[in-house]
């Protein structure tokens, strides 16, 4: 027996549209998700009746909004089972959160000959910040490869780790492969010589029960765009002892304790990490995503998304010409599924799909150094979330079997 959950769909509004005369078929959630109504209802009902700025107000909306923005830092800290909400920093999403890593605590603690251990299948998320502190810094960064079912390559970890390496950052789930990152053995690893651990929760935390307590991580970067809530607002989960070590890499109001015409002393873990007026109506809606999501359970999220992955890979096998990326044992992955149709440039396959009400992503994913790994200049990707259901995967290889006949592949 699958896992049911069509009767969530009808929280969804968007999920009712046509595209190009066709239902429509989402499967861009890695991207970012739909969002429910009880999200949008949260949001609404805070710009309705509780809209004002948040700690500096001694009236009673700003008290509200102030509770309201705390209230859902608490149920963040909840959702990953965090020590304290004190744990959580809210940031513009997960690329926020890992710049806020590498500038407020690499820069502080990195200098040449030491070391960055990152995989094959980060994103330029994970990348991006460490070239940059890398300039600043002297520090090298190193890449852990990938074997040749598309998992992080351990077997050289040994030799790689050592008394050099002082960050290890990984993602916790690719957005391209959907491959599951070694996160305990590189966990274990670093702490063999004392390096700190950046976990890249973009694509592990809305599809995974998250436990950062029993994860043994220094750090974990979320977006809550990609979990049903908001743009413009996600997470960074720190251990309080690194947090307090880090400096905070904006400056402005609300992050002070004290201001004078040379020097500021700062404001107290979490706060001195959010400078400036926060997002304010997003927490709620983040607040109100995380309550759907454990509503529905975490499990029962992993465990629908696993069947219907492996039904799409089963499908998908239907299909000559067609290549698909990543491991396929699906406990080793998540409902990410990069693929690529003879030699359809993926944009033009995914053009096709969208005249069938099919929305794929298609291009390099942010993930130009595992294009490259791959041998290829971008693949098209499905990728799937609570709200879908056997019969989306039906659509997805109706729609390829179309892109063939249209393109003339033999």
């Amino acid at each position: 027996m699958t896992t049911d959950l069509s009767h969530l769909r009808k929280d969804f509004p968007i999920l009712e549209r046509e595209v190009n005369g066709k239902p429509l078929v989402y499967l861009d959630s890695a991207a970012t998700t739909q969002k429910p109504v009880q999200m949008l209802d949260a949001v609404d009902e805070y710009y309705r009746r509780h809209n004002a700025n948040v700690h500096r107000g001694a009236y009673r909306l700003a008290e509200e909004a102030t509770d309201l923005y705390e209230g859902a830092r608490g149920k963040v800290a909840q959702f990953i089972n965090a020590s304290s909400p004190r744990e959580v920093v809210f940031t513009r999403g997960t690329t926020s959160a890992i710049n806020a890593i590498a500038y407020g605590w690499g820069l502080y603690h990195l200098a040449p000959g030491d070391r960055v251990l990152l995989t094959m299948m980060e994103h330029h998320a994970n990348v991006v910040p460490w070239q940059l502190i890398s300039r600043h810094t002297g520090v090298e960064l190193v890449y852990l490869p990938l074997t040749g079912d598309h998992l992080v390559d351990l077997t050289g970890l040994d030799r790689v780790i050592d008394d050099r390496v002082k960050v290890v950052a990984f993602s916790g789930m690719s957005n391209v492969l959907g491959t599951i990152g070694p996160l305990a053995e590189l966990v274990a690893a670093a702490a063999t010589v004392g390096a700190i651990t950046v976990v890249d929760g973009a694509q592990l935390v809305p599809h995974s029960p998250t436990d950062v307590q029993t994860m043994g991580a220094d750090f974990l970067a979320f977006s809550a765009h990609k979990m049903l809530g908001p743009t413009g607002i996600g997470a960074l989960w720190g251990r309080l002892d690194r947090l307090e070590e880090m400096e905070p890499a904006e400056g402005g109001g609300e992050m002070i304790r004290d201001v004078m015409l040379h020097e500021s002393t700062w404001a107290d873990v979490p706060h001195k990490f959010e400078a400036g007026t926060p997002p304010i109506a997003q927490a709620v809606g983040f607040g109100a995503a995380v309550d759907y999501l454990s509503t529905v359970g975490m499990d029962v999220v992993r465990r629908h998304e696993a069947e219907l992955t492996q039904y799409a890979l089963d499908r998908l096998a239907e299909i000559p010409d067609l290549t698909v990326y990543g491991p396929g044992d699906v406990t080793l992955r998540g409902g990410a599924v990069s693929f690529t149709l003879a030699d359809i440039h993926p944009h033009d396959l995914a053009t096709i799909l969208d005249q069938q009400g099919v929305a794929v992503r298609a291009g390099h994913h942010c993930a130009r150094p595992l294009m490259r790994h791959l041998d290829v200049p971008a693949t098209a990707r499905a990728s799937f979330y609570l709200y879908n259901e056997m019969s989306d995967v039906d659509s997805l290889v109706a729609a390829l079997h179309e892109a063939r006949r249209i393109f003339g592949v033999a």
